[in-house]
């Protein structure tokens, strides 16, 4: 075995998981009626080897959205469909958790219903942020934000109660956990930052005013799963659709501590750099983090398995989510484990279409290709 330390199973919170090679949450903008179907157990399914599968960043309501094609988790039909998908996973021995979304000022009127302004803990939009819009002729592509309406006080708690219902649908369809999405300059990550959140109520100013709505949405959430059962996403340092902020260490300690003292089941760490550019940790950020955080820590973001196992190993983290390398290579951690080639994905497809760059991706089999 190359990597020993890699293929060690853990848990997170509750649950047991046989390796530490997690799949990232990835959209593939598939699902043009937002409800998964047969191509989405399939593609699922071909990657249930993973130690814990993070579905792809799902829309908790219909004013969550800010890209089409994107699947949610608010009616029935949606509920049922992922069902479809768990099974699948459940089927060939996975785990997989449903990420709980909301996109916030990231959005359009064109995507949003009735044509209404996105929300937003602030009335600013994102220089150079982009959404995905399907325009009057049916075609779709990136289109420029608008701006968005920031959020009244007594709105708050009814988006607190659309996590909560997301988070009991998951649970009916069988998601061994839920992750919220608090990361990537979306509708949490916005009350964090200080450059997007200039509220003056309970919900700004101070750092544990911003943090207050997201720990709700995650108490909303624990009171459905259960702790063990919850993990978080986020990203301190992250420079993505016009997103700033003057104190992301001293919040994603703040947030970290919080979290600790909830006993959530894991933090899932985005890599500051993930998307191109030298914006890195600063030194000794993720030794801070392991003191501060009792859970299980994730990191994610161009990693490859030597990587993963070094950071293993040195104990500043339990877990490497890998994104892209996951999209042409369904059987990753079997490729990890034998140093086999990997396979890469194309560009072209990773965004809408159908199962062309989806699940016709080959499986290694004995230094043979097959299909999953």
């Amino acid at each position: 075995m190359a990597y020993e330390t890699l293929f060690t199973p853990t848990t997170l919170g509750s649950l047991n998981i046989p390796n530490r090679v997690i799949m990232a949450p990835l959209t593939r903008s598939r699902t043009p009626d937002s409800v998964p179907g047969k191509m989405q157990e399939a593609y699922y399914g071909q990657r249930a080897g993973a130690g814990l599968i993070i579905s792809e960043a799902t829309n908790i309501s219909p004013t969550a959205r800010g890209y089409v094609y994107t699947p949610g988790i608010w009616t029935d039909e949606q509920e049922a469909g992922w069902k479809g998908v768990v099974n699948a996973v459940h089927a060939k021995g996975g785990r997989i958790a449903l990420q709980l979304w909301h996109v916030g000022r990231v959005s359009h009127e064109m995507v949003q219903p009735n044509g209404q302004q996105p929300v937003a803990p602030s009335a600013l939009n994102g220089e150079g942020a982009q959404c995905f819009v399907e325009f009057e002729d049916g075609t779709a592509g990136q289109h420029p934000t608008s701006t968005p309406r920031a959020l009244e006080t007594d709105e708050i708690p009814g988006i607190v109660d659309d996590y909560r219902q997301a988070a009991i649908r998951a649970k009916r369809a069988g998601f061994d956990m839920v992750e919220v999405h608090a990361a990537n300059a979306y509708l949490l990550n916005q009350f964090l930052a200080t450059g997007t959140n200039q509220r003056t109520d309970q919900y700004g100013g101070s750092l544990e005013n911003r943090a207050r709505f997201p720990l709700e949405v995650v108490d909303a959430v624990i009171e459905v799963y259960g702790a063990e059962r919850v993990g978080i996403r986020m990203t301190p340092f992250i420079e993505l659709f016009g997103l700033t902020d003057d104190e992301p260490e001293a919040m994603a300690f703040y947030m970290a501590e919080q979290l600790s003292k909830r006993g959530l089941a894991y933090l899932h760490l985005n890599e500051p750099n993930w998307a191109g550019g030298d914006i890195t940790f600063p030194a000794g950020f993720r030794e801070q983090m392991r003191e501060r955080f009792s859970g299980s820590l994730i990191y994610c973001g161009n990693y490859d398995a030597e990587h993963a196992e070094a950071r293993i190993s040195e104990n500043t983290t339990d877990a490497v989510a890998f994104g892209r390398p996951y999209i042409a290579n369904p059987d990753l951690p079997e490729r990890f484990r034998v140093n086999a080639p990997l396979t890469e994905p194309n560009h072209e497809t990773f965004y809408g279409g159908d199962e062309k760059g989806y699940t016709d991706y080959p499986f290694m089999d004995n230094g043979y290709d097959r299909m999953g």
